[in-house]
């Protein structure tokens, strides 16, 4: 079994060799071993992207606006998912962002769920009939696991959902009462205890 750290560095080394930036390729690293880490097939769907690449059209994004559309083929994933990574603090205030036509989308949800780290938000993707939630790059959870991924995406739908408790202030404050139980009463000789040296100097 390949470790992680291979995956990142062959990833990297692959994404040099078709013509990005090692700065891109590192980033391209990162994300496929973050989808192999969860899972999920970075490494196939790479290969796949590296070998529609030099065949067809995919066009770069480098400004995000809330709905975007290619004039030609598909979006390059990869650029996508750099972009949206250096512009999330400007992103992530929109209701809504629209993608018409990706390629591998697979690819740019690797980046999607570094960049919900970065917000602090979670993100909801859907794609076609796909629904995914990627929570703060810590899992991502999805309708879709152990089936295979599409390698196109005609529409993405991407929102990021402001954090909240899911419990009421009920349930809260039942649950602390509980936990009031384990509170103990400061005593004179603790209170003295946390003041300091106390009287005693033994400079």
């Amino acid at each position: 079994m390949r470790s992680l750290s291979e995956i990142e560095t062959a990833a990297k080394r692959a994404s040099r060799a078709v013509g990005f930036s090692w700065g891109n390729s590192e980033e391209v690293g990162k994300s496929i071993r973050l989808l192999e880490m969860f899972g999920l097939q970075g490494i196939k769907n790479l290969n796949y992207y590296y070998k529609e690449k030099d065949t067809k059209n995919f066009e770069d994004l480098n400004l995000i606006s809330e709905k975007n559309e290619p004039s030609s083929e598909a979006f390059c994933p990869i650029i996508l998912g750099i972009s949206f990574l250096d512009q999330i603090k400007l992103i992530e205030n929109f209701e809504t962002i629209k993608f018409k036509k990706i390629a591998h989308p697979i690819i740019l949800l690797s980046f999607l769920s570094r960049a919900s780290e970065i917000s602090g938000k979670k993100i909801h993707v859907k794609f076609d009939q796909n629904e995914i939630l990627l929570n703060l790059n810590v899992n991502i959870s999805s309708n879709i696991f152990n089936k295979e991924f599409p390698k196109f995406a005609n529409e993405i739908e991407i929102k990021f959902v402001n954090n909240q408790d899911n419990f009421t202030d009920s349930e809260w404050n039942s649950l602390y009462k509980l936990a009031e139980n384990t509170f103990v009463e400061e005593s004179e000789s603790l209170k003295q205890g946390a003041a300091g040296a106390g009287l005693t100097d033994n400079d």
